[in-house]
């Protein structure tokens, strides 16, 4: 007859593959029930996962469950230091209840740690045989003694966070390759493939997904290179006119003279070498959406048209005086600061209000360091087909130097960096030296600075490592600048109040109070 205690385990247990089965979007807080039940179940003070890159031969925290479990995501095990890399390195559980007196136990990690571990169980999560990462309870409770019985349900529960994984990878590789798919789509009908990584840009596309399905006017703002028609694209791609045009104009690209007959059309004979009537892009996007890139520098004398478009929703070609009907969303797009073009009389007030309706603007790269890696890897597999070069990904350095660099001109830079590197480069790796980054004078998060932060966290070379020191030594500045105060800091940043919370949360900063 089954104990209180195994009925609780149990009842757990499938509690937890119900889940496993049902939910594969949020693997880090599905691990975390996991590893949270077996903490209990099993009575531990304290519990982590820790996974394994074969590729750096070292243990990784993914979970740390206690009360210095934020210290422990600090650092790296290497593959056969310390129990769990011990366990990881053989591929065996391991039950400790003299962790001081055990050689393979690693005092300085418990020690940087500030935990004095002494019991520790510890078992292997194993896809085909192979150890993957390593389960580790910490000092059971009332100073008893890790048992067997602890281990045999340890080891269940490693089984059931392996599988957790195992979905997880190929939930992902089904939906990156339909992604990818739906990418081919887009980019054989013209657009761009969108790559997003950073907390600021999924936050405007959660606005995008809001305003999408409406069909009033969108500004979009931010400077030279940052993508605003690839912002632009995503708006037309999620909306209900997703299947109809979607027609762009740069009318900084349009002679003054020529862009009225480009935007509405004309008729034969309406001027010098107009020997057909012509359709202009409003009519073409008629029941789409028209994109009116760099519409800061659209004449006075043609705002007061385009202006009537968007209110009654008709226009007449040049030439003619019979008026046309269309159904058409506009989105607009300038890198230039339309209020004060506004204030000084060279733009109409009224046109910006119609088109400023629902205004979004886009942050600059340096301000997104999350999407450079992601937009960087991207713009070099590109680049390895058009070229037919072996190129396997960037070097440490070089990526430091990436994300310590300001860029200036935006995504369209990085691209252009990135192409010429992939040129100039000799090896299987893309170096510092081949991206020509003048890091110093652009931004003030020095390479040597970036270099100087990762160093004083041992084990922490890795890229998401590198990337959150970033972030924390450039919030530090910011702040410094606005003398803590947060809601100014938050301004600079272009996020929103809470969000710049929650990162000195994350990222341990200790701000000084709110002014």
């Amino acid at each position: 007859m089954l104990s209180t205690i195994d009925v609780q385990k149990f009842n757990t247990l499938i509690e937890i593959n119900t889940l496993i089965n049902s939910n594969y979007s949020d693997v880090h807080s599905l691990l975390t029930r996991i590893i949270e039940s077996a903490t209990r179940l099993c009575e531990g003070e304290a519990s982590s996962l820790l996974l394994v890159n074969r590729d750096m031969g070292e243990l990784y925290f993914e979970i740390a469950i206690g009360v210095k479990g934020h210290e422990a995501r600090k650092y790296t095990v290497k593959l056969g230091e310390g129990i769990a890399g011990w366990v990881a390195a053989h591929n065996k559980s391991i039950i400790v209840n003299d962790a001081e007196n055990d050689r393979r136990h690693n005092r300085q990690l418990s020690k940087r740690i500030g935990y004095a571990s002494k019991t520790m169980l510890a078992v292997p999560m194993r896809i085909k045989d192979e150890c993957i990462g390593v389960i580790e309870l910490l000092n059971k409770k009332d100073g008893k003694f890790f048992t067997q019985d602890d281990l045999e349900w340890l080891e269940i529960f490693a089984n059931q966070a392996a599988l957790t994984i195992q979905n997880a990878k190929s939930f992902e590789k089904v939906r990156d390759h339909i992604a990818s798919l739906q990418d081919q789509i887009n980019v054989a009908e013209g657009y761009h493939t969108f790559i997003a990584k950073s907390p600021v840009i999924l936050e405007k596309i959660a606005i995008i997904d809001r305003i999408a399905k409406t069909d009033s006017s969108v500004l979009i703002l931010g400077e030279s290179g940052v993508g605003k028609e690839i912002f632009a694209e995503q708006l037309h791609l999620r909306s209900t006119r997703s299947q109809k045009p979607f027609i762009r104009v740069n009318c900084a690209a349009i002679p003054e003279g020529l862009l009225e007959s480009e935007l509405f059309g004309h008729v034969k004979g309406a001027f010098t070498n107009a020997i057909q009537t012509r359709r202009g892009r409003f009519e073409m996007a008629d029941s789409g959406t028209i994109f009116l890139d760099e519409i800061g520098d659209i004449p006075l004398a043609l705002q007061a048209k385009l202006l009537r478009v968007i209110q009654q929703k008709t226009f007449e070609k040049v030439g003619s005086d019979v008026s046309v009907t269309v159904d058409v969303r506009i989105l607009a797009a300038t890198n230039k600061d339309i209020e004060k073009l506004v204030e000084q009389g060279e733009f109409r007030r009224d046109l910006y209000y119609r088109l400023n309706v629902l205004p979004l603007f886009i942050p600059p790269l340096r301000q997104r360091p999350e999407d450079i890696p992601e937009l960087a890897l991207f713009f070099l597999k590109n680049t390895i087909k058009k070229q037919k070069k072996e190129i396997e990904g960037f070097s440490s350095d070089a990526l430091q130097s990436m994300l310590s660099y300001s860029w200036p001109g935006n995504i369209r830079e990085l691209q252009n960096c990135v192409e010429r590197s992939c040129i100039i480069g000799k090896g299987k790796l893309i170096e510092q030296e081949d991206l020509f980054l003048d890091t110093g004078s652009h931004t003030g998060v020095s390479v040597s600075g970036v270099s100087r932060f990762v160093q004083t966290e041992e084990g922490s070379r890795d890229l998401k490592s590198a990337i959150n020191v970033f972030k924390a030594h450039f919030i530090r500045k910011i702040l410094e600048e606005n003398n803590g105060n947060q809601t100014e800091t938050a301004k600079v940043l272009n996020i929103q109040r809470t969000y710049l919370s929650r990162l000195l949360k994350e990222l341990h900063i200790t701000a000084g109070k709110e002014n």
